[in-house]
């Protein structure tokens, strides 16, 4: 029987990263993307010379338009899985922080994924056993000063994870989030080579990490290997924030 993944966010760099270890590990895949649409395109056309069994979709929306979670769960037939990878950064200063900044990082990181996952919900519930997965981040346990909007998002969902992992149990619906710290991805840009070596040696592992160790996480919780544990944020920071 296909096995299908919705991945959110999979033209960024950890949103690849965990289509390619999914449908490694058999999993036929919808993949949502914005604006990159070459990178998700190269992506498709890999997935499909190496995987020609298993169904590749894409799934173009911007998850900033109030019909975004209507658009993609339209185009969502069969569904086991849900990854949550959309999102996008904001450093700023709270006192520099606008009202459309708010809005932007609400609805991309929060409110348009919980309504696709409303959506979806009942697709999910015919499998005797299903996964939702939201990457989360260090920031939402810890809290980032330059970052604090962000930080909030981020915390907002690993308080809906926690609170839907207990609602949706008793229907098979597995619900956890992996925090990552400090990833290898363009999100991180900003930084001077200074910046990022300061940060580094602030990591007991001495390194970032990378978006393929995400990936290997995610994979993880949807092997059918970790089918006792729900609700759950999973730190993967090199020893960051313990």
């Amino acid at each position: 029987m296909t096995r299908f993944t919705l991945v959110l966010g999979a033209s960024g760099a950890i949103g690849r990263a965990i289509a390619k270890e999914l449908a490694q590990d058999g999993w036929s895949l919808y993949l949502q993307y914005n604006r990159n649409q070459m990178d998700v395109l190269d992506l498709m056309n890999e997935l499909q010379q190496h995987y020609p069994k298993q169904e590749f979709m894409l799934i173009q929306a911007d998850l900033l338009k109030g019909d975004a979670a209507q658009k993609i769960a339209a185009s969502v037939f069969s569904i086991q899985a849900i990854v949550v990878a959309s999102g996008q950064s904001l450093y700023k200063l709270i006192d520099d922080t606008t009202t459309e900044d708010m809005q932007a990082l609400w609805h991309v990181h929060v409110q348009t994924p919980i309504e696709i996952i409303t959506l979806l919900a009942s697709k999910l519930r015919r499998h005797e056993v299903s996964y939702i997965t939201m990457i989360g981040s260090i920031w939402g346990e810890a809290g980032g000063a330059g970052e604090v909007l962000y930080s909030t998002v981020k915390g907002a969902i690993h308080a809906f994870v926690k609170a839907y992992a207990q609602e949706s149990a008793y229907n098979g619906v597995h619900v956890n989030a992996v925090a990552p710290g400090l990833i290898s991805t363009k999100m991180n840009g900003h930084l001077s080579p200074e910046e990022l070596q300061i940060l580094t040696e602030e990591i007991p592992m001495q390194r970032a990490g990378q978006p393929e160790e995400v990936a290997h996480l995610v994979q993880f919780l949807q092997s059918g290997r970790a089918d006792y544990m729900t609700g759950q944020i999973v730190r993967l920071n090199g020893g960051w924030y313990i």
